[in-house]
């Protein structure tokens, strides 16, 4: 039988891409990130349930497309993309805080865990309004 599951995932987010700066988990309650991240899980588990997305188990990339007004980026592609591969990849193997404050966006991951990334990529748009696009896919295992 053959596995329909998508191979890839796209979506678009409104505003800025959660980063990880810190020692401190952006999913602590109440943390400076927690609306982004908020919006980043919504927007994922948007595009999973449109596309009957599962999360991956093999190698993945990740690619993250930032728009943004011309010089006025707010942080590194690093720890942006260290934000959005934290905030995608499955919270409850990793975290040791409570994540209950997350409702059910707490099950929203697109991959097991940030071993798997094989690739990532990051890119700038000029743009009027800041936004950004993540793309999600299994990276062929070779033989």
């Amino acid at each position: 039988m053959q596995d329909t599951r998508a191979l890839a995932l796209s979506f678009e987010v409104s505003g800025l891409p959660p980063v990880k700066t810190e020692a401190l988990s952006i999913f602590a309650a109440g943390h400076r990130q927690a609306t982004r991240v908020r919006t980043l899980l919504q927007a994922a588990c948007t595009a999973a349930q449109r596309t009957g997305w599962t999360p991956l188990a093999g190698p993945v990339e990740v690619d993250l497309t930032l728009r943004c007004p011309p010089g006025h980026r707010t942080s590194d592609a690093s720890t942006l993309l260290g934000g959005v591969c934290a905030v995608l990849q499955d919270k409850k193997r990793v975290s040791t805080i409570g994540l209950a404050h997350l409702g059910v966006l707490v099950d929203v991951a697109l991959w097991s865990d940030d071993r798997q990334i094989r690739r990532l990529s990051y890119a700038e748009e000029p743009a009027e309004d800041f936004s950004y696009l993540v793309r999600v896919a299994a990276v062929p295992t070779m033989v």
